[in-house]
C-alpha cells in the first residue's frame, strides 16, 4: 500500500512555523525503513497495512509531543500485491508523457 500523509501541529512556533515538529514526524519514516519521500505538503510512505500504519501513528505521536492537538491528511492507495509502486506510478506517469 501506498500513504501520503501530512501531520502537522494545530499551532506553530512564536514566528507561526512547525518545521520543528514536522520534522520529527520525517524522522520517525525515515528510520522505519519503509520507502518513503517527502515533498512540500505530504510525505509517501509505502510498505504493508500495519507497518504503514504503524509508522504514522508514530509520527502523530512525534508531532503530539509538541503540540496538544494534531491535525492528520492521509490518503491511501491500498492494492495488494503490488510493490514498489513508489517510484512505478511516477515512472508511468513519465512513460506516458513521452509518447
Amino acid at each position: 500500500m501506498l500513504v501520503a500523509f501530512s501531520v502537522s501541529p494545530s499551532g506553530g512556533d512564536e514566528d507561526g512555523g512547525v518545521g520543528a515538529a514536522v520534522a520529527e514526524a520525517v524522522r520517525v519514516v525515515r528510520a522505519s525503513g519503509l520507502p518513503n519521500e517527502t515533498n512540500a505538503m505530504f510525505t509517501n510512505i509505502e510498505g504493508e497495512w500495519d507497518e504503514v500504519m504503524a509508522v504514522v501513528k508514530q509520527a502523530v505521536e512525534a508531532v503530539a509531543a509538541a503540540s496538544p492537538r494534531v491535525s492528520l491528511v492521509l490518503k491511501a492507495d491500498i492494492r495488494p500485491g503490488y510493490h514498489g509502486q513508489l517510484s512505478a506510478k511516477v515512472q508511468r506517469i513519465e512513460d506516458a508523457l513521452r509518447d
